[in-house]
């Protein structure tokens, strides 16, 4: 879930204002807005379009199939909020943020402002209150079946979904390997590693590892490519299958990224204890995980967690939690290192 961050809500009301409580709020409620905005401009790829530099809205507005004067009023708004700017004569450039909208950037979170913004993931946040009032998942109770099942019979939300993770893999990977030496291991297994970006980068930069990408049949098929690209596709056997029921053995290191975090206790536990059973006693297990902070601090985690409940049906959790969950399932939380937004969290067997 994209964090509620700070920003300046001056563009709600006509004139400056600076820490006046009413209209940060107001910056608050009304920040669904911009996510919707930022949406529709991804899925028209408007950012793609203004790579080589600023274009004039109705040149634009042929581009992307759109009405002119209609998308001049969504850029100009998103504009206002540092999205894009916009120049004499109703044209519009990119800003460094704007910048990451683009498909071809290495920072690229668009595919995850094309997921947040469809029906099936907007509907399920529009449901919290009976999340909050039942502790029920929203997703499951508005459609009947779990996200995952949703996505595995609508492929092409499936396809997006699987690119907003490779694309959050990709800001992620670089402080994973700096946080943590991999170089003590000779093969590592990414369990539910989604297309590979994590475990390619790790074979990058160790040589001498092998790997083995697991995930679902459906998902790992759109691996081989990320795997080519990065030049380790022949030091990686892809196998599809599901953690609840056996994942790869011979493995030094058991690496799952954003995973657990997708379940509540009970069926992370059985993931976990699968995991458990495919490791020797001197393997490690490696959680990449966010933490809660203490109370008023990191909203970006917390609201994370709400859309645990709404929509994967899973939590984050305190270190504490995350300890208590690797001895219930025969590991000792040994290590947690800060690796960017995330952490490392390493567990031996028990």
């Amino acid at each position: 879930m994209p964090s509620l961050q700070q920003f300046d809500v001056s563009f709600m009301e006509d004139r400056q204002v600076t820490s006046n409580p009413r209209l940060d709020l107001l910056g608050l409620i009304n920040g669904f807005q911009i996510t919707q905005a930022i949406h529709v401009a991804s899925v028209l790829r408007v950012a793609d379009h203004l790579k080589d530099g600023a274009r004039r809205v109705d040149e634009l507005a042929v581009l992307t199939k759109s009405h002119a004067d209609s998308l001049y009023r969504l850029l100009r708004a998103l504009a206002a909020v540092g999205v894009f700017h916009e120049d004499e004569g109703r044209a519009f450039a990119l800003t460094p943020k704007g910048e990451c909208l683009r498909t071809d950037s290495a920072a690229s979170i668009g595919a995850w402002a094309e997921v947040v913004g469809t029906p099936y993931y907007w509907q399920a946040w529009g449901h919290l209150l009976h999340s909050v009032q039942t502790g029920e998942n929203a997703f499951r109770s508005l459609n009947g079946q779990d996200v995952w099942q949703f996505r595995a019979e609508h492929p092409e939300h499936g396809a997006t979904f699987d690119r907003a993770m490779t694309e959050h893999s990709r800001a992620s990977a670089e402080a994973v390997i700096r946080a943590y030496d991999f170089s003590s291991f000779g093969h590592v297994v990414d369990v539910g590693g989604g297309q590979g970006l994590l475990l390619s980068a790790i074979l990058r930069a160790h040589p001498h590892v092998r790997g083995t990408l697991f995930d679902q049949a459906n998902v790992v098929t759109r691996a081989r490519a990320v795997l080519t690209e990065g030049g380790v596709v022949e030091r990686c056997d892809i196998v599809g299958g599901s953690f609840f029921e056996a994942v790869p053995g011979d493995g030094d290191a058991y690496v799952m990224r954003m995973v657990v975090h997708d379940w509540e206790d009970d069926e992370a536990l059985a993931i976990l204890k699968v995991c458990r059973r495919a490791m020797g006693q001197t393997a490690k297990l490696l959680l990449i995980e966010r933490l809660v902070a203490p109370p008023n601090e990191m909203p970006a985690t917390k609201f994370s967690d709400l859309n645990m409940l709404v929509s994967p049906g899973g939590r984050e959790r305190t270190r504490e939690e995350f300890s208590d969950l690797l001895a219930r399932s025969g590991f000792a939380l040994t290590a947690v290192l800060p690796a960017g937004l995330h952490n490392v969290i390493e567990a031996r067997p028990l």
